[in-house]
């Protein structure tokens, strides 16, 4: 009954450690990259937005391997944080703008897929 015991709470704390959902995906290698992000001059009326998608153009193999805290895998079928790129939808959404901004910064520093990882769970897990 104790190795019952033991074996479920480990597995509770597992599940819990995840968080709500964060399970990061690993980036596609076989994707292309170039024509699966929308070009930022799509938004150069929306400086933020179109400095964004660059940055994303910048570090894509980054940011697919990215759970999206908006949830977009849930709602709208998507694989990683890229996909929000793939379209409108990341220029319409404050978390996946500050997810991709916060990839692309860390990167830029030299941080490691992990370091980015954990930042970012560290900001928006709930």
């Amino acid at each position: 009954m104790g190795g019952l015991l033991a074996l479920f709470l480990g597995l509770w704390f597992a599940v819990a450690e995840s968080g709500s959902g964060g399970h990061h995906p690993t980036a596609r290698a076989e994707l292309d990259y170039a024509s699966h992000i929308v070009p930022a001059s799509r938004y150069e009326g929306y400086p933020r937005v179109a400095r964004t998608y660059a940055m994303v153009a910048a570090v894509p193999e980054v940011v697919d391997g990215l759970y999206c805290y908006c949830e977009c895998a849930e709602h709208s079928g998507h694989y990683s944080l890229l996909d929000c790129f793939a379209s409108d939808h990341g220029a319409r959404c404050d978390i996946c703008l500050s997810e991709a901004t916060i990839a692309y910064q860390m990167t830029m520093a030299g941080e490691s897929l992990d370091a980015v990882r954990k930042e970012i769970d560290s900001q928006f897990r709930s």
